[in-house]
């Protein structure tokens, strides 16, 4: 059979040092193994000034003769010049692009809440936090809590308050755990057709869903981290610029771990006149307009609002979204499709959009750019815990304000059926109590790891039409939290009736508005299928 590409030849001295290196030696498809990050980038980045093959290239630019058999790794391979390739490309001429070239796996541990919502901040990463809802928080793992005590206090009269106070809280949550899930356990009794193992899981599930929020912002989380080196840089040179102490003392960890795989990446985020003085902006501009924002800001009462509140929107965004839809497909220009979107029947557009939506099979069938066209703009306002939930979504907009007492918080009415108010209660006024503290001691900032999260947060969301089809599809399943299902769902009603879009709301056909009482029993049932099928012979 004739092959439509043409199959590199390489002598056999060739292959055997290629092969430790590439998936194989004759596609064109192929990916690098057992290369240092740094090799790998610059493989890539020598892309564009070469007309030969990658592994040409490694071969004539990157790979050592070799005495006796190839070996996998480093060995063999002139990791030095393609330091030199970075230098010269990366950090003289300011080619930004190549540090997207190789990418580090990172464990990130003992992280406060706080921390881990600065380190997920950026959008061109992946991120996977432990789950508070599968984790119980009332051991103590060597001894102490899984609490970050805020250096800026650490060893002061404040401290010792703030470690009395997380005693108090951690306690609590401890009392609270068996009385919570026995009286899940007796509002819904284990179905005779689910193993003890799927029931005593959703049973926990649930009880930590409720209860995960009590917990203060100083609780410690892991988050493993992927990104690649630009990523990392614009990270750390954030991280750098921040008012927590912990968030500063974090990233010079982080600096010292990935030099130790990608150096070249990194070199200028340190440097006085590149990454210290990019960082020195950062925090001079967030220092000036929280100066200038509180002098316009001071008195202003916000007035009534609910949870979610739509702030903006395009009252021409289906007319839009249905020029867009139509683009890729016609010569016409972008402002004459708009024109002829305007002067369509309402029967047309639908038409329109029910052929660029098509036959969607289920949640994870979207349509197509043409949804970017118009977006919505919503301040929530909910607990610190489904903010953590809803701040993961990172191709959108997302800004927050500071952690405090001051919106209140939110109790789960299962705390009042098992009697619990008064407990719960006592750990919210403790927690606002040691904020003021803190607070007054180390400044507001700081003061956010003494608050539980069950207090509410403010925050915007800004997000395409596309985004939120996915934003409030995935949130409202049936295994979500029931705080953030809420606001989904609120966000899906706020598109159809306020902005009056309602052929887009129409096409999140997968919003799901049922009652559910144990989210995760569903989800459990399948992974026991599949596990069950795994293991069944044959």
């Amino acid at each position: 059979m004739t092959t439509w590409y043409a199959p590199e030849p390489f002598t056999a001295e060739e292959r055997e040092r290629l092969a430790p290196h590439f998936t194989n030696l004759e596609g064109p498809v192929f990916a690098l193994v057992n290369l240092p990050e740094v090799v790998k980038g610059a493989l890539f980045a020598r892309y564009s000034r070469t007309q030969k093959s990658l592994r040409r290239l490694f071969l004539d630019e990157f790979a050592e003769q070799l005495d006796g058999a190839a070996t996998p790794g480093p060995v063999g391979v002139k990791v030095e010049k393609a330091e030199q390739l970075y230098e010269r490309v990366f950090f003289e001429y300011g080619d930004d692009s190549v540090a997207q070239l190789g990418g580090v796996h990172l464990a990130c541990e003992q992280a406060s809440q706080l921390l881990c919502k600065v380190i997920e901040w950026g959008r061109l990463a992946a991120y996977l936090e432990q789950s508070t809802r599968y984790m119980r928080y009332d051991d103590k793992p060597g001894g102490r809590w899984r609490l970050t005590v805020p250096p800026e206090i650490e060893g002061t009269p404040v401290g010792d308050t703030y470690l009395a106070f997380a005693d108090r809280a951690f306690e609590s949550y401890g009392r609270m755990f068996e009385p919570v899930a026995d009286l899940f356990r007796a509002k819904f009794p284990k179905d005779p057709s689910d193993s003890d193992f799927i029931y005593r899981s959703t049973i926990t599930a649930k009880t930590c869903d409720t209860l995960r929020v009590l917990l203060p912002a100083g609780t410690r989380s892991n988050l493993g981290v992927f990104a690649t080196g630009q990523s990392y840089e614009q990270m750390l040179l954030r991280m750098r610029a921040h008012p927590l102490a912990e968030v500063r003392a974090y990233s010079d960890l982080m600096l010292v771990e990935l030099r130790k795989v990608i150096p070249a990446f990194l070199k200028r985020v340190d440097l006085e006149d590149r990454g210290v003085a990019w960082s020195r902006y950062l925090e001079e501009t967030r220092e000036a307009t929280a100066e200038i924002a509180g002098k316009y800001t001071e008195g202003v009462e916000p007035g009534p609002r609910g949870s979610v509140t739509l702030t903006d929107y395009d009252p021409l965004g289906e007319e839009k979204v249905i020029a867009a839809a139509m683009y890729a497909s016609t010569d016409l220009p972008d402002d004459r499709l708009q024109s002829l979107a305007h002067t369509m029947s309402p029967a047309e557009r639908e038409a329109v959009l029910t052929a660029y939506i098509g036959e969607r099979a289920n949640r994870r069938h979207k349509p197509g750019r043409a949804f970017e066209r118009t977006g919505y703009r919503f301040d929530v306002l909910c607990d610190y815990g489904a903010f953590r939930d809803l701040q993961r979504h990172r191709l959108l907009t997302l800004e927050w304000q500071s952690l405090t007492p001051r919106h209140g918080a939110d109790m789960p009415p299962v705390v009042d059926e098992a009697g619990l108010t008064s407990e719960w209660d006592r750990v919210m006024e403790d927690s606002a109590q040691t904020w003021a503290i803190v607070a007054e001691h180390a400044g507001e900032d700081v003061a956010q790891y003494a608050v539980s999260m069950a207090y509410r947060i403010r925050f915007v969301m800004q997000m395409t039409a596309r985004e939120a089809m996915h934003l409030i599809e995935l949130r409202s399943s049936p295994q979500g939290h029931p705080t953030y299902r809420a606001i989904a769902r609120t966000m899906h009603e706020l598109i159809d009736t306020t902005a009056g879009h309602r052929a887009i709301a129409a096409a999140m056909r997968y919003v799901d508005d049922t009652d559910v009482d144990l989210e995760r029993l569903e989800a459990e049932r399948r992974a026991e299928t599949k596990r069950r099928a795994a293991e069944s012979p044959g």
